[in-house]
């Protein structure tokens, strides 16, 4: 079996479950099923079952929320970070999903946070995070005045019908900041 090469393996080769390597470097910080993970010298993991994880590199500080789309970000990543307060989450991300469409009618965005929504409403706010990273330029072109990208990349496009991942099939890349509480973000981002 390869280590550290960051693919998960098919399901022929392990018949219990599928596997994921983290290639984690000294200090670096790994969310895992809300557990916050540190290494204190490069190191490979391998989960071995079904786990829902971030990597630090993809997580959003709270004062980092500076915009409505990074706002909206930090909302779905708490859903991720945070499974405790993921209802709050989920309800503070669609009054900014709402917010957000009834300020822009910017194509790109509107489809991007339509595709969003249908992966949070089937479970996969992982997915949902990486189009919202996506739509982060259109929304600094707006801001900017300047005219944002005309498509959505084809990959974060959902498919005609998103199902709620399976258990088996669930490989996050997930990262939460543990210091991060939802009713803070619920304070900052209230009207």
């Amino acid at each position: 079996m390869p280590r550290g090469n960051g693919k998960t393996e098919k399901p022929s080769q392990r018949s219990t479950a599928r596997t994921m390597h983290l290639n984690l470097r000294a200090g670096e910080r790994v969310y895992i099923n809300g557990a916050v993970v540190r290494t204190d010298r490069k190191v490979t993991l391998e989960l071995m079952n079904d786990a829902t994880f971030l990597l630090e590199g993809h997580v959003l500080q709270a004062e980092e929320a500076t915009t409505p789309l990074r706002q909206l970000y930090f909302a779905a990543q708490t859903m991720l970070i945070d499974p405790a307060q993921a209802a709050l989450a989920r309800t503070i991300f669609e009054t900014l999903r709402g917010g957000i469409l009834a300020a822009t009618s910017e194509s790109m965005i509107v489809s991007g946070l339509t595709t969003a929504h249908t992966f949070v409403e089937a479970g996969r706010p992982f997915e949902a995070l990486k189009v919202i990273r996506a739509l982060y330029k259109a929304e600094a072109a707006l801001i900017d005045g300047a005219q944002p990208a005309p498509i959505l990349p084809a990959t974060l496009q959902p498919s005609d019908r998103i199902e709620p991942r399976r258990p088996a099939s669930r490989t996050h890349r997930t990262v939460p900041n543990p210091d991060l509480k939802v009713s803070r973000m619920a304070e900052e981002v209230s009207p």
